[in-house]
C-alpha cells in the first residue's frame, strides 16, 4: 500500500499507537501550533505547555528504558514520507526551499536553533542547500552530517520513487537507505527523549546538505572548510553491521581527453585510446601488489584493502567531429600512506607515456571528483559508548564486533581534514544493497534499531544497559 500521513487527531490511527496515541495527537497540534508562531514572529515554543516528569526524583527513573518504546510512537513514518517526497536527486536539486521548510517544522520544534549557510563561490553543479541545527546546552557537540542529496531514479523502479510505500515491514523509497531513512531515526531518537525529559550528555549539531559524494564538490568539503563541525562526528551512511569502522580509502576521478587527432593515428576513438588503455593496464597490474592498513571487510575474504584503478568509461567524440578523438573517465582508489597528490601524479604519469603513441593527438586532463582518506576514526573516548548503543539498538552481541575499512572514498574524510579525528559510524544498508539502487528501501526494525542505538549514545546515563 501507498503510506500517506494520517490525522491521528480525526480519530483515523489512534488504535495503531496504543497506549501512546496521546504522544501522536500532541505532535500534531505542535507543528500546527509552530506554524502559527512562527507566521505571527512569535518565539514560542510548542512543548512550553507540556507536562514534564521533572517533578519526579531522577532516581527513581529510568528515562532511557521509557523512551525506548516511545520510538514507534512518534510518527516518524509520516516524516519520513515526507523527506522522501521532496526531490533532491541531481544534478539539479530543485527541491532546496521545500526541504529547507520541511526540516524547520520538523527540527525547530524541538528546540534547534536552524540558519543556512551562504553559499560562497566554488565549482558547484548546481543549486544546493547548506542548513544548520543547532541545539546549545554548554554540554560537549556531537556533529552529525545528514546528506540530503540521492541520485535520480531510473527507469528500473517498479514503485513511485518519491512516495514512501510499505509493504510488510518495507519501507520503499528514494533516499530511504541513504540518508533520509537516517534523518526520521534521529529525529525519532531526539523527539522521544524529549517526551519522557531525557536528558542528553551531548549537544547535536545537525548538517544537512543536498550535495554530497557524488557529486565534484562535496557540500562536507564546504562545511569542513568553514570550521562548522564541533567535537566529534556520528556519521550514518553506512551499513547494518556489528562494525568498528576503521576508515577508508581516498578516490578521486580524472578525466581525460584526447582532441584534434590527426588521420594517421586512427580513425576511430577505439584506436585513439589503446596506446593509453594498454598504459594504464600496466599500472592497474603494480597497484595490485600494494596494501593499505585497512582490513577489508569479512565478506572479502580478510586480508588488507588495496588501492585500484578502474577505467569507467571510454566515450567516442560528439557527432559532427572531424578528427578522432575520445574522453576517458578514471576512478582510483589511494591509501593514506599514498596520499593524493602522489596518486594523481603516477596516473597522470601513466597517461602522459601513452600520449607519444598517439602522435598529433592533444591529451588533456582535470580532476572531475575527490574524497579524502578516512584514517583510525575509531580511535577516540567515544567509540567503546557507541558500540554499547549499537548492541542495545541492534541486539549485536558484543563479541559480534570486527574491525575493517571502505574501499570506496566518503565526503566524511574532509571532516578529518579540518581537525576531527574521532568519527563513529553506523548506518541503514544492509548487505547486498546498493545506494539508490532501483526499488531502494529500509525496514521499521532497521530505522528504529538505529534510532534506538541513537537516543542511547546521546541519553546522559551513565552507562548504556546491557541488550535483552
Amino acid at each position: 500500500m501507498l503510506w500517506a500521513a494520517r490525522s491521528c487527531a480525526a480519530g483515523h490511527d489512534i488504535d495503531c499507537y496504543g497506549p501512546f496515541a496521546s504522544l501522536k495527537v500532541r505532535m500534531v497540534a505542535e507543528k500546527k501550533a509552530a506554524r502559527s508562531a512562527r507566521a505571527e514572529g512569535l518565539v514560542v515554543m510548542p512543548w512550553d505547555e507540556q507536562e514534564a516528569l521533572a517533578p519526579y526524583a531522577e532516581a527513581s527513573i529510568d528515562r532511557l528504558s521509557m523512551a525506548g518504546p516511545l520510538l514507534g510512537a512518534t510518527g516518524w513514518i509520516d516524516e519520513l514520507a515526507q523527506l522522501v517526497a521532496v526531490d533532491t536527486s541531481g544534478p539539479e536539486v530543485k527541491g532546496c526551499d521545500a526541504l529547507a521548510a520541511l526540516l524547520q517544522d520538523q527540527f525547530a520544534p524541538l528546540g534547534f536553533d536552524m540558519r543556512r549557510i551562504p553559499l560562497e563561490a566554488g565549482p558547484v553543479d548546481g543549486p544546493r542547500l547548506h542548513l544548520i541545527a543547532a541545539r546549545r546546552n554548554g554540554r560537549p557537540v556531537c556533529t552529525i552530517p545528514l546528506l540530503m542529496d540521492t541520485a535520480p531514479a531510473n527507469p528500473h523502479w517498479t514503485r513511485p520513487p518519491l512516495t514512501l510505500t510499505r509493504q510488510g515491514n518495507r519501507l520503499y523509497g528514494l533516499g530511504t537507505v541513504s540518508m533520509k531513512g537516517a534523518i526520521a531515526a534521529v529525529w525519532a531518537a531526539l523527539r522521544a527523549a524529549d517526551a519522557v525529559g531525557l536528558k542528553l550528555r551531548f549537544d547535536p549539531l545537525l548538517l544537512f546538505t543536498t550535495d554530497g559524494a557524488a557529486r565534484r564538490w562535496p557540500g562536507l568539503r564546504h562545511l569542513a572548510e568553514q570550521r562548522v563541525a564541533e567535537g566529534h562526528v556520528l556519521w550514518l551512511n553506512g551499513p547494518v553491521a556489528p562494525r568498528i569502522w576503521a576508515g577508508s580509502l581516498g578516490s578521486f576521478e580524472l578525466e581525460v581527453r584526447v582532441t584534434g587527432c590527426s588521420g594517421q593515428c586512427g580513425a576511430n576513438a577505439a584506436a585513439v585510446a589503446k596506446p593509453i588503455l594498454s598504459s594504464l593496464a600496466r599500472l592497474q597490474t603494480d597497484l595490485r601488489r600494494r596494501t593499505s592498513r585497512l582490513p577489508a571487510p569479512p565478506e572479502a575474504g580478510g586480508g588488507m584493502l588495496r588501492p585500484r584503478l578502474s577505467v569507467v568509461s571510454v566515450r567516442a567524440p560528439a557527432e559532427g567531429d572531424e578528427l578522432p578523438g575520445c574522453t576517458l573517465l578514471l576512478q582510483r582508489s589511494f591509501t593514506a600512506e599514498e596520499g593524493y597528490a602522489s596518486a594523481l601524479a603516477e596516473l597522470r604519469a601513466a597517461v602522459a607515456s601513452a600520449a607519444g603513441e598517439v602522435p598529433g593527438c592533444k591529451v588533456e586532463s582535470c580532476v572531475a571528483r575527490r574524497l579524502e582518506p578516512v584514517v583510525d576514526p575509531d580511535h577516540g573516548p567515544n567509540w567503546s559508548r557507541w558500540l554499547r548503543a549499537l548492541s542495545w539498538g541492534f541486539g549485536f552481541a558484543p563479541t559480534s564486533f570486527r574491525r575493517w575499512g571502505g574501499a570506496g572514498g566518503s565526503a566524511i574524510g574532509f571532516m578529518q581534514q579540518a581537525g576531527i579525528r574521532e568519527i563513529l559510524a553506523g548506518g541503514l544498508l544492509r548487505r547486498g544493497q546498493r545506494l539508490h539502487s532501483p526499488d531502494e528501501h529500509t525496514t521499521v526494525e532497521d530505522v528504529e534499531a538505529l534510532s534506538r542505538a541513537i537516543l542511547a549514545y546521546l541519553a546522559d546515563v551513565p552507562q548504556i544497559p546491557d541488550y535483552t
